[in-house]
């Protein structure tokens, strides 16, 4: 089974080790990390908890645990899910260990471990055609239709994380007083860990984005200090609406898109066209070069298919 497919259930039920475990969400909220992180962390831990400590292992306090503990949840997971997904439960099991050593001033199991080697996998980008196939879904004029059209060209031109896209802020009022300045065409975004960033998008964007605020100004909650509004004049979307959104209308066009895919494109692009690697670290809002390496060398692979055509196909 793969992390593409259906998951079961987890066992989130941590019994006797769940006080530490809540005091490792308290840290990690001290140290302002983003809501989804803290859920993240705390999760992988509460299922390595449930399942493995209270489950296979019969332990009941963490000073028991050991490395061959952890090991055999890597193993069991890496059985089970993605090189990717089993890396994330590393990290988050590795952030875990560390706070408690120091909190409890116990041995880490840990500490000598080396987290899941993640295979090089192709990154997936838009083509061309699948991109002006997805654009044709929002051709007409109606509010839902040039909502969705703005989202799409905004996630384009900036390649910005669904949580970002979702937390958008507009004054209708003032409109210099929200994150979004259509003349200068620059996005003020809140990135992981509440971090803002300064974003430029293009004319395309700018010009949907605004088609779409005519429309807004119409709605019924006009005045909510979110850019983006809900169908038949419902409240602001959320994230898992905006992700609806994006999945439906690749539907209705054939095409398989998510909003991180969006983030990929993005990514790939900037490096494929000769763009500024620490410049792409800015604009995503990366602080570790780990994902750069990761698009570069797509770009590097498309530049390379490109050079194969221009040398094989030379007269000789």
């Amino acid at each position: 089974m793969t992390a593409s497919r259906t998951r079961q259930p987890r066992n989130l039920d941590a019994g006797p080790f769940e006080p530490e475990i809540r005091s490792f969400r308290l840290h990690l909220n001290a140290e302002g990390k983003s809501p989804k992180t803290v859920m993240t962390y705390v999760e992988a831990v509460q299922w390595f908890a449930g399942t493995h400590l209270r489950g296979e292992a019969a332990r009941s306090d963490w000073t028991e645990v050991v490395a061959d503990d952890v090991k055999w949840w890597m193993t069991w997971l890496l059985e089970r899910y993605s090189d990717s997904y089993a890396n994330n439960q590393y990290r988050a099991l590795q952030q875990f260990f560390k706070w408690y050593a120091l909190e409890e001033e116990q041995p880490n199991p840990m500490e000598k471990m080396r987290p899941p080697k993640i295979k090089e996998k192709v990154v997936p980008v838009f083509t061309e055609a699948e991109l002006s196939a997805l654009a044709r879904t929002c051709r007409g004029k109606t509010f839902v239709d040039r909502r969705d059209q703005a989202i799409i060209e905004l996630f384009k031109a900036t390649g910005i994380r669904l949580f970002e896209m979702a937390g958008i802020r507009y004054a209708p009022a003032a409109p210099d007083h929200g994150d979004i300045d259509l003349d200068r065409r620059e996005l003020l975004v809140r990135g992981k860990g509440g971090k803002e960033r300064r974003c430029k998008f293009g004319f395309e964007a700018a010009r949907a984005i605004d088609r779409y605020i005519r429309l807004r100004s119409k709605h019924t909650h006009a005045e909510s200090a979110q850019l983006w509004l809900g169908i038949n004049n419902r409240q602001p979307m959320t994230e898992d609406g905006i992700y609806q959104m994006i999945v439906r209308r690749g539907n209705e066009c054939g095409v398989v898109v998510h909003p991180h895919k969006f983030r990929h494109h993005f990514s790939h692009t900037w490096l494929d066209n000769g763009g500024g690697e620490g410049d792409l670290m800015e604009l995503n809002g990366w602080t570790s070069p780990q994902m750069l390496a990761r698009y570069g060398a797509s770009a590097r692979n498309a530049r390379a298919r490109r050079t194969y055509d221009r040398i094989m196909s030379a007269d000789k």
